[in-house]
């Protein structure tokens, strides 16, 4: 699939956002650097949904400046992470090297990552907040799919398609603005600030798609993957909707009133045959 403008203007806008992200707290690099037993707070999630991934190739699609990838190779696996951004993937290096962490990382579009790198994988993992800069989930489906090693894992924790309907502009009803199923026009915003730490990007149109849980589960079956489990979450590790709050665990919420209405991120898991 060529890089269209769209994407194009995703992966400009993800490029501004590297030298951001390195110096926010959030990401707290230089942490992550001082503390080799650290891992970052999505895999701290993930472990134990995932298992034991020792000894295991895995692989990271979309993996950004890696602090997740690594945190997998904190766990003993070896891995590879895979991202459309050549500054983040040069952050990614430094930080491995940095870190002292090993971990392999690779400059590929998503939709072309199979021809870049035409290897499989034990386990196959996309973190959180990745299928809504992708046009054609069928497409993605066979991406994933072609990774998996017979008998391998794919395990995705994303926000959950009702979640990216909500109007976030809202601060008290849930209000379904955006749309549900996947779409051929994307959803255009125009914000020059990221999630993560102060600072404007250069480039800040960008494009998304949502993705129906129902069209994200019958791509990857059609795939020729087999879902083994579906999990559905009421919380995220960031602020998703003006309503949230913060709790002690470290998890946004909605108030209580609002928390059965909705299902804000979802896990999946997904084997192939072998």
């Amino acid at each position: 699939m060529p890089l269209d403008e769209h994407r194009r203007a995703n992966r400009d806008n993800w490029d501004d956002r590297v030298p951001i992200h390195w110096d926010s707290p959030v990401y707290d690099v230089a942490g992550f650097i001082a503390d080799p037993a650290r891992l970052s707070d999505v895999v701290a999630f993930d472990a134990p949904l995932v298992g034991e991934v020792r000894g295991r190739r895995l692989l990271h699609l979309q993996c950004h400046m890696g602090k997740d990838t690594l945190s997998w190779a904190r766990l003993g696996a070896e891995v590879t992470g895979v991202d459309f951004s050549e500054p983040a993937i040069a952050a990614a290096r430094r930080l491995s090297t940095e870190s002292g962490t090993p971990g392999r990382f690779v400059v590929a579009e998503l939709y072309d990552s199979p021809r870049v790198l035409p290897e499989t994988f034990d386990v196959v993992y996309t973190g959180v907040g990745a299928l809504n800069w992708l046009p054609d989930i069928r497409r993605w489906a066979e991406v994933v799919a072609q990774f998996v090693a017979p008998g391998g894992l794919f395990y995705i924790r994303e926000g959950h398609p009702m979640l990216w309907t909500l109007d976030w502009r809202q601060d008290a009803a849930l209000v379904v603005h955006y749309p549900y199923f996947e779409t051929a026009a994307p959803i255009v915003d125009d914000d020059p600030n990221t999630y993560a730490g102060p600072g404007t990007v250069a480039h800040a149109r960008t494009y998304e798609w949502n993705h129906g849980l129902g069209e994200v589960v019958t791509a990857l079956i059609g795939a020729g993957l087999t879902i083994t489990g579906l999990q559905e979450h009421r919380d995220l590790e960031w602020e998703g909707l003006p309503q949230m709050g913060l709790e002690a665990d470290g998890r946004w919420r909605l108030p209580e009133e609002q928390r059965d209405l909705v299902p804000l991120m979802y896990s999946l898991w997904a084997r192939k045959p072998g």
